[in-house]
């Protein structure tokens, strides 16, 4: 007879102890439009996926693209920016 045993990490690994830090947590903040972005995108393509795409669908997936890259974009401006010492370019 096998007996069922837990492993010991797997049980543990999502302790009390193993919260996110606080630069993890700032780092989600950061991404946080682009997350949001992200899921808007998801949710047009969702709307549009059981049937032909109406031209009102189009429009909806090509602004939530859009919202997405201009996200995008704006991330990596603000990283950029705030990685360049004396604000160069």
């Amino acid at each position: 007879m096998d007996h069922i045993v837990t492993v010991q990490d797997a049980v543990t690994a999502f302790a009390d102890f193993m919260e996110p830090t606080d630069a993890e947590l700032n780092a989600i903040e950061q991404e946080m439009p682009v997350i949001l972005a992200d899921v808007d995108l998801l949710d047009a393509h969702i709307v549009a996926l059981d049937r032909t795409p109406t031209e009102v669908d189009e429009r909806r997936i090509r602004r939530a693209r859009r919202r997405a890259l201009a996200a995008r974009v704006a991330m990596v401006n603000r990283t950029a920016g705030a990685s360049l010492p004396g604000g160069a370019a």
